[in-house]
C-alpha cells in the first residue's frame, strides 16, 4: 500500500501544480486533495521539495527511457519539447517557481545525455586516428550548452508554439552543423 499512497501524492501534486504555482503548494492542500493525513505525506517525502525533485527527475527518466539509445538530438530534444508540452501549466509553474534552478539541472542533465548519445554514434560511424574522440569533450559541452540555452530561450517565452516550430529548425541546422565540424575535424588527418 505505501507506493499506492505515494503514487497517490504525486499524481495529486501535478494536478495541483496545473492549477496553481508551486510556491502555493502547501501540504495542507496536497493531503487534502489526497485525502490522506499529514503523516502519511511525511512518512513518504521529507518536505514539498523533495517530492517535487522526485518528481522531476522521474519525468526527465521517463523522456530519456523513451529513447534510450538515440542517434538524433533533434529527436531527443522533440521529445523534451512533446512531454513539456503536454504538462505546459505544470512546467512552467515549475520554471517560474523558486526551485528552478533544480529543474534546470535535470533539464541540462537530459540535453547532455542526448548529445553525448548523438556524439558517441558519430564517433564511431568515422573516427579517423581518433581526432573527433579527442574532442568528444569539447563538442558534447558546446552542443549540451546549445540545447540548454535554445531550451531555456523557449521556456522564457513561455512555451509559444511558433518558438518551438522555430527551435526545430535551429535543431536540425545545428546537427547539420555537427557533421560539418566531424568532417572539417576529420579533414585534418587527410
Amino acid at each position: 500500500m505505501p507506493a499506492f499512497t505515494r503514487d497517490i501524492i504525486k499524481k495529486a501534486f501535478l494536478e495541483l501544480l496545473e492549477e496553481i504555482p508551486y510556491n502555493q503548494i502547501t501540504v495542507k492542500k496536497l493531503v487534502e486533495k489526497c485525502g490522506i493525513n499529514r503523516n502519511s505525506f511525511y512518512y513518504h517525502f521529507e518536505d514539498i521539495p523533495s517530492l517535487m525533485e522526485e518528481i522531476i527527475r522521474e519525468q526527465f527518466d521517463e523522456i530519456v527511457k523513451k529513447y534510450p539509445s538515440n542517434d538524433s538530438i533533434v529527436a531527443g530534444i522533440n521529445a523534451i519539447i512533446d512531454t513539456f508540452t503536454q504538462k505546459k501549466r505544470a512546467v512552467m509553474h515549475l520554471y517560474r517557481s523558486m526551485k528552478r534552478e533544480t529543474f534546470e539541472k535535470y533539464l541540462m542533465d537530459t540535453c547532455e545525455y542526448f548529445v553525448t548519445c548523438y556524439a558517441d554514434n558519430t564517433i564511431r560511424q568515422g573516427d579517423i586516428d581518433g581526432l573527433i574522440r579527442e574532442n568528444r569533450e569539447l563538442i558534447i559541452n558546446y552542443y549540451k550548452c546549445v540545447c540548454f540555452g535554445l531550451m531555456i530561450d523557449w521556456l522564457e517565452s513561455g512555451m509559444k508554439e511558433e518558438k518551438a516550430r522555430s527551435l526545430h529548425v535551429i535543431f536540425k541546422l545545428r546537427v547539420m552543423t555537427a557533421e560539418n565540424i566531424a568532417d572539417a575535424l576529420r579533414g585534418q588527418v587527410e
